[in-house]
């Protein structure tokens, strides 16, 4: 039963990270909706399956561990690229425009 409802919770987390992805206004928010929702659908997802297979809970916490160091770099480098491409909504600081193009003057 356990592992049935964080198989549904995953299942509503990655439903949701998609409806965000197509519903966000701007590149960056997009991201984050991917990556977040995505991350804890994965989760709750490999979670009901380590309690429903005990045998591989060991292998479900290692690929955990794994998609939490991996996501967020996946993450920043879209955000960093979508940055460098100027897919820029409209923004009332940016910190990052002397670091990455150069504009002192601005």
């Amino acid at each position: 039963m356990i592992a049935n409802i964080l198989l549904v919770i995953g299942g509503l987390f990655y439903m949701l990270g998609g409806l965000g992805v197509f519903r966000m206004p701007d590149t960056f928010n997009r991201i984050q909706a991917g990556t977040k929702a995505t991350t804890l659908g994965a989760f709750s997802i490999l979670l009901g399956v380590g309690v429903s297979e005990p045998s591989w809970l060991l292998k479900v916490v290692f690929i955990i561990i794994l998609i939490a160091l991996t996501n967020p770099i996946g993450s920043s480098s879209l955000a960093k690229a979508a940055y460098q491409k100027n897919k820029l909504p409209e923004l009332t600081q940016d910190d990052l425009k002397e670091l990455y193009r150069g504009d002192k003057n601005d």
